[in-house]
């Protein structure tokens, strides 16, 4: 018999800023402002692996623009 893995789907709050190394508050901050998008699961904000790895690319491609300025 073979074992199925489950990967996650999506991410809790608490779990990004932990994955980014924020603290939460900062982490809700950026996503009631939009800067990571969200989904709203009953009274939970749910956010997708690719919202978060959309949100590093930003940041990277802005720091790259200073940088290159």
């Amino acid at each position: 018999m073979t074992a199925t893995v489950i990967e996650r789907k999506w991410h809790t709050t608490a779990e990004v800023a932990q994955m980014l190394g924020y603290g939460l508050s900062k982490t809700k901050m950026l996503v009631l402002t939009g800067e990571i998008r969200s989904v709203k699961d009953g009274r939970n904000r749910r956010i997708l692996p690719r919202w978060v790895d959309e949100y590093i690319e930003r940041l990277a491609r802005e720091a790259e623009q200073e940088w290159s300025a």
